[in-house]
C-alpha cells in the first residue's frame, strides 16, 4: 500500500506542477480556467488518496465541497468568457 501511494503522489505532483505552467503561460482565460479546473481536480485526488490511504472517511465532506466549487467556478468563468467574446 505504501509503494502505491508513493507512486500516485509522485504522479500527482507532476500533473500539479504541469498544470502550474499551464495557468502561467496559458494563452487565453479560458486555457487558465481549465488548468485552474485540473489543478482543484489534483487537489481532490490527493485528499482521496491520502482518505484512502489513512482509511479515514472524515474527508469525503471536503471533497464534495471542492468539487462543488470546482464546478461552480468553471461555469462562472465560462459564463464570463462567453459573455466577453461574442464570437
Amino acid at each position: 500500500m505504501t509503494v502505491v501511494a508513493v507512486i500516485v503522489t509522485a504522479l500527482l505532483t507532476v500533473a500539479g506542477g504541469l498544470t502550474l505552467v499551464r495557468i502561467i503561460r496559458g494563452p487565453s482565460i479560458l486555457d487558465r480556467a481549465v488548468a485552474t479546473d485540473v489543478l482543484l481536480a489534483v487537489a481532490v485526488a490527493a485528499i482521496a488518496t491520502e482518505a484512502a490511504y489513512s482509511r479515514d472517511a472524515t474527508a469525503l465532506p471536503v471533497l464534495v465541497v471542492l468539487a462543488i466549487v470546482g464546478f461552480v467556478g468553471s461555469v462562472s468563468v465560462a459564463r464570463f468568457a462567453a459573455r466577453r467574446d461574442p464570437k
